[in-house]
C-alpha cells in the first residue's frame, strides 16, 4: 500500500503498514496512532489468538504484556496455538465502555475500544529476554507483583514458551457517546441513551494458606484502586 492510500490518521501519526488492518466498517472510528493503540492494549486485561490450524480457524483467550511496541504471549512449551503464531496471527483486545440504547433496534450499539494486531510471531530464546517477558506480563496484569513473588526456577522456564509479535501491522476501533438516530425517529416515545458498564474489582479472598501476619501487599492495593467502583470504592466479592 502506498503512503496515498493509508488511511487518515486523527492524530497526525503513521498509518497502518498495509490494507490487512485498515478499519473498513465505519472507517471513522479507525485509529492508528501508537498512543491509542498502546493505551488499549494497556487497559486490556485478556486478548484473544488467533491462529489457523488444520486448515481451520482456532482462537483462544490468554494473558500477555507488552514492552515497547512488542506484545509476549506464553503457555506450556506443547501449546500448540503458540506454535501455530509463528506461521501467522491475529491478536485481538476490546474493552466493553457502555451499551447504547437507541430508538429503533436497527441502531442498537456498543461503545467500546478495541485493537488488531497482526504478523507472524517470533520465538523467544534469548534467556534474558524471556525472563523480560515473563515480567513484563505478570506486570500487566498486576502492576508491581513481580516484585512482591518469587520468580520463575530454571526448570519452570525450561517448561514455558514465549513468543514475541512485533506491533508493526496494528490498528484500533473506538466508538462512544449516544445513539446515532435517525432524525425521523428522534420524536419516537422511547427512551435512549447509555448505559456505562466498568470492571469492578471485589474485596480480596486471603488464600487459606497465607499466615495471618503477611498484610495484603501494594500490588493489590493497587489492583482494588485501578479497578475501583467510578466515584467510589472497589465493589464486594
Amino acid at each position: 500500500m502506498s503512503s496515498s492510500d493509508a488511511p487518515s490518521n486523527a492524530t497526525g501519526g503513521a498509518g497502518p503498514v498495509s490494507a490487512r488492518v485498515r478499519v473498513r466498517r465505519h472507517a471513522d472510528r479507525g485509529r492508528y496512532d501508537a498512543a491509542t493503540v498502546e493505551a488499549i492494549l494497556d487497559a486490556a486485561l485478556i486478548c484473544h489468538v488467533g491462529v489457523v490450524e488444520d486448515g481451520q480457524p482456532l482462537v483462544l483467550p490468554t494473558g500477555f504484556g507488552r514492552a515497547g511496541r512488542t506484545l509476549y504471549l506464553h503457555g506450556a512449551v506443547a501449546n500448540r496455538s503458540l506454535r501455530l503464531a509463528l506461521e501467522g496471527v491475529c491478536v485481538t483486545v476490546t474493552l466493553l465502555d457502555g451499551l447504547v440504547l437507541a430508538r429503533s433496534v436497527f441502531t442498537h450499539s456498543m461503545n467500546y475500544r478495541s485493537v488488531v494486531v497482526r504478523g507472524r510471531a517470533r520465538p523467544v530464546t534469548d534467556p534474558a529476554e524471556k525472563l523480560a517477558a515473563l515480567r513484563a506480563i505478570t506486570e500487566h496484569l498486576v502492576p508491581g507483583r513481580w516484585a512482591e513473588v518469587r520468580t520463575p526456577s530454571p526448570t519452570e522456564l525450561a517448561a514455558t514458551a514465549v513468543i514475541a509479535l512485533d506491533m508493526e501491522e496494528c490498528s484500533a476501533k473506538v466508538r462512544s457517546g449516544p445513539p446515532r438516530d435517525e432524525a425521523p425517529d428522534r420524536s419516537l416515545p422511547v427512551w435512549a441513551g447509555e448505559v456505562p458498564l466498568h470492571l469492578v474489582a471485589g474485596s480480596p479472598r486471603r488464600d487459606e494458606h497465607v499466615s495471618t501476619g503477611i498484610a495484603e501487599p501494594p500490588s493489590v492495593a493497587a489492583t482494588r484502586g485501578r479497578f475501583a467502583a467510578p466515584g467510589g470504592e472497589a465493589g464486594g466479592a
